[in-house]
């Protein structure tokens, strides 16, 4: 007899759901770490800091120069 390192769940109805832990298809709100799952420096949601807009001009610059040479 061939027995699985996971549980199953019989109500899953997909194996690769069926193998996953309870509180993962449980659809509740994740626990976050005691320091609020901010890192260092995080200035919370939709505010934008000159290091985002920095790395964002310098990743559309890079895109924007690429497909210019493969169209040229």
């Amino acid at each position: 007899m061939r027995r699985s390192l996971v549980m199953t769940d019989d109500t899953a109805r997909h194996p690769f759901r069926a193998s996953l832990p309870p509180h993962v298809k449980s659809g509740r709100a994740p626990i976050l770490p005691r320091h609020g799952g901010r890192r260092q420096g995080d200035r919370g949601p939709g505010r934008w800091t000159m290091t985002d807009l920095r790395e964002f001009l310098m990743a559309y610059c890079a895109c924007f120069l690429a497909v210019s040479a493969f169209i040229a």
